[in-house]
Formats: structure tokens, sequence, C-alpha cells
């Protein structure tokens, strides 16, 4: 479950830098639940195509986390945010996480 989450997060920080298929079978797969045979009689192909496609997709996220470290920077700043005491600029801050 916990990969389901962490994917969940990278994907939507890093959605916009994959192809229209590999956010297809992404949200098919983690965000509907549709298991990879459903998915390759959806799309008339084998399942280990779509199980390919995933691995790739995971792969490419974890890279550009890795290279960019978008979602580590989000979860420093919503830490330090909740440290503010003053509510205006934990306010503003939130706003821009």
């Amino acid at each position: 479950m916990e990969d389901y989450v962490y994917y969940g997060e990278l994907y939507d920080l890093y959605q916009q830098l994959l192809t229209d298929k590999q956010r297809t079978y992404f949200e098919d797969y983690y965000f509907q639940n549709l298991s990879l045979g459903e998915m390759a009689e959806n799309y008339q192909v084998s399942r280990n195509a779509i199980f390919k496609q995933l691995h790739i997709v995971t792969n490419k996220l974890e890279e550009y986390e890795e290279k960019l470290q978008l979602l580590e920077k989000r979860k420093k700043l919503e830490e330090i945010s909740q440290s503010i005491d003053n509510l205006n600029i934990r306010k503003q801050l939130e706003e821009l996480i």
C-alpha cells in the first residue's frame, strides 16, 4: 500500500512528463484498481506489455524524483510550515505547497 501512496504522490508532481498512454495505464492500475488482465483486454495488448509499461512509468517517476526532489522538498516545506507560529505566514506557505 505504501507504494501506491508513494507513486501517487510522484504522479501528482510529474504526470505532465509522461506520455498519454503512460498516464492512462498508470491511472487505470493505481487509481482505478484495474488488474493487468483487465487492462490488457481493454487495450488489446498482452499483460506483459502492460506490466512493462507500468514498470517503465514507475522507474521514470523515481528518476524524476531523484533528479528534481520535488516530493522531498514539498515534505520538508510542510514540516516547516507546521512549525511556524505566525498563522498568516503559515497560510501563505501552505498555499504555495
